[in-house]
């Protein structure tokens, strides 16, 4: 199964376009979307391409092959327009030998690892808008994972550049539009 994750769409259609043509491109099986899907959110400014209909009619045909996550700007009203379940705070996704823990990050991220997560485990969270691909580790618990952020395509932030990642046989790599 090969996962193409990207996060941080703020209902802006040409970069939902661009993920759709890297799912494709990539050969992707699914489409791993970690919040803030529609909305824009009252800190950002708009994005250049703010569509969040024509993202809806983007998405939705596409509804079988997208897992997703809410984000802190996802809501139920969102939900009712999608077609494919966004409502879930976190999913695990496996590949090869390798537990990913994918989350939004706006109440479970770097600084606050769930729980649950092994060491060697994969921790993808978005919300910050900024690409990221470091090893972490948990003071108290010891735990290590490997921390990795999409950013956001359409409101990069940090001088990040437009990004996702792309996970297959327990390896992923951020890559760059």
């Amino acid at each position: 199964m090969r996962f193409l994750v990207a996060s941080d769409l703020h209902g802006d259609s040409y970069w939902t376009e661009r993920v759709i043509e890297a799912f494709s491109n990539e050969k992707a099986d699914k489409l791993v979307l970690l919040g803030d899907i529609l909305y824009h959110g009252p800190r950002n400014d708009l994005p250049a391409h703010y569509e969040p209909k024509k993202v809806i009619s983007l998405l939705n045909p596409m509804s079988s092959s997208i897992l997703a996550v809410r984000g802190n700007c996802d809501t139920e009203v969102d939900q009712m327009v999608l077609k494919f379940p966004i409502m879930a705070d976190y999913i695990y996704l496996v590949s090869g030998e390798t537990t990913f823990f994918a989350t939004h990050g706006h109440n479970i991220g770097p600084d606050k690892l769930p729980a649950s997560l092994p060491s060697g485990s994969v921790l993808l969270a978005g919300h910050t808008h900024v690409a990221c691909d470091k090893e972490i580790c948990d003071d108290i618990t010891g735990v290590s994972v490997r921390y990795m952020n999409p950013g956001s395509p359409s409101i990069p932030k940090e001088n990040t550049k437009p990004s996702y990642i792309i996970i297959e046989d327990g390896i992923a790599e951020l890559k760059a539009f």
